[in-house]
């Protein structure tokens, strides 16, 4: 561990005002990242009425983000090492602001998934380096752990406010201003980037190796297929087996190649740090839960109860509103509370606030908003301290790799919430949904389906919302019990990382 040094202390190289700036700039490449992340939840509706996408389709554009920029971020961490990640930085700001005019101007739901993919491109570059500049830029540890709380808590102030951003921009212009506002935000990030990005040095000694990340995006692919399979009704065999052999076989292999690479994608040996697994495993397990509670509540308010996307945005807000005062304290107080308390607390007080949004949905607003409020108060905790286990237990060398195993863990939350949740919220209708004789057949499919399709009435609809009710209730015991078995086993791992312990941010494996 390094010995710390008055705040005020300039870091080397890099002056104080420099360094916060730097702080600010990065922040806003990673919001824009995040936002765009969640902020199809409330726009999900709007996108399919008007771009007349399927249910599937419309899952496709979601998946489409977090897919490809999970597939890409390991490789795109390394060759930040290896170019320098300033240039990757600045350079993913460039792709994002092309792809965000590309999916705005979509006239298609095929050419929109495809901008959604090429968005990501731009976010798999930008992503590692924004937590790598500052791992390079802060070497003070109290200050780090302070900016990179700042850091993560923009992660989760930025998933949040997705939904708020899509719906108020619905409130007033057409589906594509969603994503056109990214536009002059690269513009501004960019500029600033170049003035105040340290010119770190690349290491060219690091290989970026392109067949590493193919396999790690086939994997992905696979993986995201099979657990789509497997949460329908009517389950294809063939697929099903493909997708699995391909998981297994592209993984294994996968596995393999890191462990004859000199400079591998992943050192998996990493892993053995426990405050790195458990960081790994709380960003994982945090993001799943936040983005189910988000996809499934944002869906019922707007499908059921009748809330606009702004109105349904503003509601599950509350998580932001409970996770920003805890995300920026964690951070603070790390090295008092140690990484213990704040992961494995962090994450069973987010299983008591989604366990308590189940029971209290049907008893008005002001219960459910509590739930989400303790939710958002135990994620932030969590999701504060996991990037500085991440990021503080790799030599600095590999800040890229790390960053880069740090956005994975955040991304495939992501990514497993919307696959698998969203898939669950249509399978558990379909098994559920009890129709009277002379309701139309694709009333029996979804939710959507029950709304537009002609010849519904009244006993359809009510039939039609007990059974997305049901969906929702399972969605949110999924979220809960994931948290509860994350905050399990984080606990377990971080036994010798408690309050007053001398390692709680830089374990002895570091």
């Amino acid at each position: 561990m390094t010995t710390s040094t008055p705040l005020a202390e300039k870091t080397p190289g890099l002056g104080l005002g420099r360094r916060w700036t730097l702080l600010v700039t990065v922040g806003t490449g990673l919001l824009l990242i995040t936002l765009d992340n969640s902020i199809l939840y409330t726009a999900l509706p709007t996108l399919t009425r008007e771009l007349d996408a399927s249910w599937s389709e419309s899952l496709w554009i979601i998946n489409a983000y977090p897919l490809v920029m999970t597939g890409l971020l390991l490789g795109a961490g390394t060759l930040g090492d290896r170019l320098g990640h300033r240039r990757m930085f600045l350079a993913g700001l460039i792709v994002f602001g092309l792809a965000s005019f590309m999916a705005a101007t979509a006239p298609t739901p095929e050419v929109l998934i495809a901008a959604r993919g090429l968005l990501a491109v731009g976010a798999a570059a930008m992503m590692p380096a924004t937590l790598a500049l500052i791992r390079v830029s802060f070497t003070d540890e109290r200050e780090r752990n302070i900016a990179i709380s700042v850091w993560g808590s923009l992660s989760v102030v930025g998933g949040a406010l997705g939904p708020i951003v899509g719906g108020a921009l619905l409130e007033h212009f057409a589906w594509g201003s969603i994503f056109l506002i990214n536009v002059p935000v690269v513009v501004v990030a960019a500029v600033v980037g170049l003035a105040v990005a340290p010119q770190d040095d690349p290491h060219p000694d690091v290989r970026w190796d392109f067949v590493s990340s193919v396999q790690a995006l086939v994997t992905l692919v696979g993986l995201v297929v099979l657990i789509k399979e497997v949460a329908k009704v009517e389950r294809d065999g063939t697929l099903l087996l493909g997708a699995a052999l391909t998981t297994v076989v592209a993984w294994w292999v996968f596995v393999r190649r890191q462990r004859r690479l000199p400079f591998p994608l992943l050192d998996l040996s990493i892993f053995r740090n426990a405050a790195f697994a458990s960081g790994v495993l709380a960003a994982a397990v945090a993001m799943f839960a936040m983005g189910g509670l988000q996809l499934a509540t944002t869906q019922r308010f707007q499908l059921v109860t009748g809330f606009s996307p702004l109105e349904s945005g503003l509601l599950v807000a509350a998580i932001a509103a409970g996770s920003l005062p805890s995300s920026l304290l964690g951070g603070m107080f790390l090295h008092v509370v140690g990484l213990r308390f704040l992961i494995g607390g962090g994450l069973g007080l987010g299983a008591v606030g989604v366990a308590w949004t189940l029971v209290s949905v049907d008893h008005g607003l002001g219960w459910l908003l509590g739930g989400l409020l303790i939710t958002g108060l135990g994620l932030g905790a969590a999701m504060s301290v996991a990037s500085t286990a991440i990021i503080g237990n790799a030599p600095a060398r590999r800040a890229g790799m790390a960053s880069s195993v740090e956005e994975v863990s955040y991304e495939f939350g992501s990514l497993a919430a919307v696959a698998l949740l969203g898939s669950l919220l249509t399978t558990v209708y379909t098994m559920t949904v009890r129709l009277p004789e002379d309701a139309p057949v694709d009333a029996a499919r979804s939710l959507t389906d029950a709304l537009t399709a002609e010849g519904t009435g009244p006993e359809v609809l009510a039939a039609a919302f007990e059974a997305f009710g049901h969906s929702y209730d399972v969605v949110m015991m999924v979220c809960a019990g994931v948290l509860a078995v994350g905050a399990l086993v984080t606990t377990v791992l971080l036994r010798r990382y408690g309050p007053g312990s001398a390692s709680s941010a830089y374990g002895s494996g570091h």
